[in-house]
């Protein structure tokens, strides 16, 4: 063959290859995994599906590329089944992966179609792993995997159909972050004032500020208007203690600002009566007619 027939030829085989060996580039030289990317854009596919299929056997770090480049091949050669166990791999290796715009309209459909199909049991083993890291109190594990399963919770391919996990999911979040944030710097009690002033110039009133509670006995305590306790899960009633204490922080307008359980029922539960608590409200407790803060201690009673 002349020069110009072979460099023809190879001009050919540039504008052929497919989408995905453009996405990634000139591959460079060496490595398994690098001949499998030059043999699939080469089209040939059988070859390049040999390599790839023998990088599995072994403790490769880049298995999502192997998979990725395993279903491509698969795709091309028409075995749709094992082309989506590979893609499968792929999206439980990482589930935000998506195929790039480069790549075909048929390899980006395969690909959503699997994942939307697989995003739910991934999103929700992902929540049992960032709850044991909640229950071995690593706070910052669990804070960094709960972000990630809302997110999962939150996919396009996901919405509307974890609406109940997303709700423990978001009171395990905000019980992780309240637990990993540093204790509030000690306070230094500030001087006496020289001259007191007298008793007399002192106006009846509430102090700034100050969060009142039932050993306050003048203060006329808040009303409830609104104070549904979730029921516990069958599921959870074996493992649940038999009473627990909520405590909830009620502002000027009756609406509850802060919440923590003082006494656990079970972490499962916990989270969705802290959750329930911010939709509650109260008829604001009151010092001398004016509405003031107040701290609520809640008991609630397991009913087996």
């Amino acid at each position: 063959m002349s020069k110009v027939g072979v460099a023809a030829f190879v001009i050919a085989m540039g504008f052929a290859l497919p989408a995905a060996a453009q996405l990634d580039g000139p591959t460079t030289q060496g490595g398994p995994l690098n001949t499998a990317k030059d043999l699939y854009a080469s089209a040939r596919y059988d070859e390049a599906l040999s390599v790839l299929n023998g990088l599995r056997i072994g403790d490769s770090v880049d298995r999502r590329a192997i998979e990725q480049y395993r279903s491509l091949c698969l795709l091309a050669l028409g075995r749709a089944t094992e082309a989506e166990t590979a893609i499968a791999a792929v999206v439980k290796e990482d589930p935000t992966y998506r195929p790039g715009e480069s790549e075909s309209p048929r390899v980006r459909a395969t690909f959503a179609e699997v994942r939307k199909r697989l995003l739910p049991e991934i999103t929700t083993t992902r929540y049992q792993i960032a709850k044991l890291a909640y229950d071995r109190r690593d706070w910052a594990s669990a804070e960094s995997q709960f972000r990630t399963v809302l997110a999962l919770i939150d996919d396009p391919e996901n919405v509307g159909r974890l609406s109940d996990l997303r709700v423990l999911a978001a009171g395990f979040l905000e019980l992780s972050v309240r637990a990993a944030a540093p204790p509030p710097p000690p306070v230094e009690p500030r001087p006496a004032p020289a001259v007191a002033a007298p008793p007399s110039a002192a106006l009846p009133g509430s102090e700034a500020g100050k969060i009142y509670t039932a050993e306050d006995t003048t203060v006329t305590a808040p009303i409830v208007l609104t104070q549904n306790i979730p029921g516990i899960p069958p599921n959870l009633m074996a493992l649940a203690r038999p009473r627990g204490l909520l405590e909830v922080v009620i502002d000027e307008l009756g609406r509850v600002i802060g919440m923590s359980m003082r006494g656990s029922i079970h972490p499962t539960y916990d989270a969705q009566v802290l959750m329930a608590a911010r939709d509650w409200k109260y008829k604001p407790a009151t010092f001398n007619g004016k509405p003031v803060k107040f701290r609520r201690l809640i008991s609630i009673n397991v009913q087996r």
